[in-house]
């Protein structure tokens, strides 16, 4: 039976009821004075086809908000199945993507090799969200390739399974 909560005042179970959404995984990269940055971001979401935008949601308090919430230009990646393990050491550091295989795009954005999908942005506007920006950008070039998703469910990463209804004979 559902419970029903309050989520002003209990923000763990809200954060479980959120992480009942399953989905796909970015990482998104930028440049800085530093280097190369990639973060992991499941809050990706299309916005528009005419103009062609998209956007993501940083939480103001990563260690790495300052990077993108000033990024002009940014890449968002959707990760393959096979990339669990970039996920996970984008997780544990900043200046990670420096040992993930990637290539420089036309504007200088890194680009992660094997990404299913990705979307090279400029920065079209961003909004106070709270405690995250919600970062809308608009996409100057994409790249598509198939395969498996890696995606998000419950705090744990998985892979999609196509429903197959059962034959009717």
């Amino acid at each position: 039976m559902p419970q029903t909560f309050d989520p002003q005042t209990d923000s763990t179970r809200f954060r479980t009821a959120l992480g009942s959404f399953t989905t796909g995984v970015t990482v998104i990269t930028t440049d800085s004075p530093e280097g190369a940055i990639g973060i992991v971001a499941n809050s990706f979401a299309s916005v528009s086809l005419d103009p062609p935008l998209v956007l993501w949601s940083p939480a103001k308090s990563s260690k790495r908000f300052e990077h993108f919430a000033g990024a002009r230009r940014f890449a968002i990646h959707v990760m393959a199945a096979d990339q669990r393990d970039i996920c996970a050491a984008i997780l544990d550091s900043k200046t990670a993507i420096r040992n993930v295989p990637t290539h420089l795009s036309h504007c200088g954005l890194p680009i992660i090799a094997g990404a299913l999908a990705t979307f090279e942005c400029n920065l079209e506007t961003s909004h106070d969200a709270g405690d995250h920006v919600i970062i809308v950008g608009r996409v100057t070039k994409a790249h598509h390739t198939d395969g498996q998703p890696l995606t998000f469910h419950g705090g744990q990463y998985g892979t999609f399974a196509p429903y197959h209804p059962p034959s009717s004979e």
